[in-house]
Formats: structure tokens, sequence, C-alpha cells
């Protein structure tokens, strides 16, 4: 058995890079929102150099969807989530629609325990083969246990 020790690759912790080919959201698609407080628009998790993120103005479950101009091809997406404030379950479910949003097909669903100060960041990375999506829908669900989170987004990338 042939072996070499691999130098691990640190996942990074905030948005990925401008320069990887991300779609420009803003140029190439709608976007709906279920609420937003005011200083974090939507689109302040879509725009390429934005930093904000996106903060619902409400607790409970809240959408954000994506109505593509044109039918898209996706090969990557990744999602950035962020809370500093206090210790709960968050569960998201990412969809996507080759039919307007007639239809749903899930990509992933996933919970993740948010526990400050320790642990504060979601980063996921997922690798797709998707083609003709003309809707991408995430659903995030702040706290499982009904909770008083408001739903947030740091940072959403597709390619």
């Amino acid at each position: 058995m042939r072996k070499r020790l691999a130098t691990p690759n640190p996942i990074p912790q905030d948005a990925p890079p401008l320069d990887e080919g991300w779609l420009e959201l803003d140029k190439a698609a709608v976007v709906e929102v279920t609420s937003e407080e005011r200083e974090y628009p939507v689109e302040s998790a879509l725009v390429l150099g934005e930093v904000r993120g996106w903060r619902a103005a409400a607790s409970g479950m809240q959408i954000i969807r994506l109505f593509f101009d044109k039918p898209q091809r996706l090969s990557r997406i990744s999602l950035v989530f962020e809370e500093t404030e206090m210790q709960r379950t968050q569960e998201f479910v990412l969809r996507w629609s080759p039919d307007g949003g007639r239809s749903y097909r899930e990509i992933v669903r996933q919970q993740w325990n948010f526990s400050p100060p320790q642990t504060i960041g979601e980063n996921e990375q997922y690798t797709v083969v998707l083609s003709g999506v003309t809707v991408l829908e995430l659903v995030i669900v702040p706290d499982i246990n009904r909770g008083a989170a408001r739903a947030s987004l740091k940072r959403l990338c597709l390619s």
C-alpha cells in the first residue's frame, strides 16, 4: 500500500470568493421573499460583494424563491448561515423547479445547531448537476422548537 500525508484544506468560514464564476443573481433572477428586515434586505445575501446578509422581519418559517429569467444549469450551490445571538436548531430545505414552480424536486434538507458563541456559522457547499432550473426555493425554519428566532441567510451563491 502506498501512502502519503495530505494537507487538510480548511473549510472557508465566510462567503465564497467573488472570482469563482458565480451567477450574478441580481441580473439573472427575480427574488420573492416572505419577509425581510429593513436593514437586512434579501439582496444583501444574493448580490456579490454585499456583506450584511438577509434577516426576516418576523419569526417562523420563511421562504426565498429565485425565479430565473431563463432556465439555468447549476453545478454548485453555496449557503452561509450565521447566528450570533441565540441557541437554536435550524432546518432548511433547498428545492428546485423545472416548470416555473408548479412542481419541485428536493436537493437537500438539513438541520444545524447554533450555539453562540462557540458555534455561530454554517457553511454548506453542494456540487449538483441540475439543468433547466427555472425556480430555486430555500425554505428556512429558524427554530424547529418553534421559538421566537428569525431566519437569516448570510450568503447564497450559485454557479
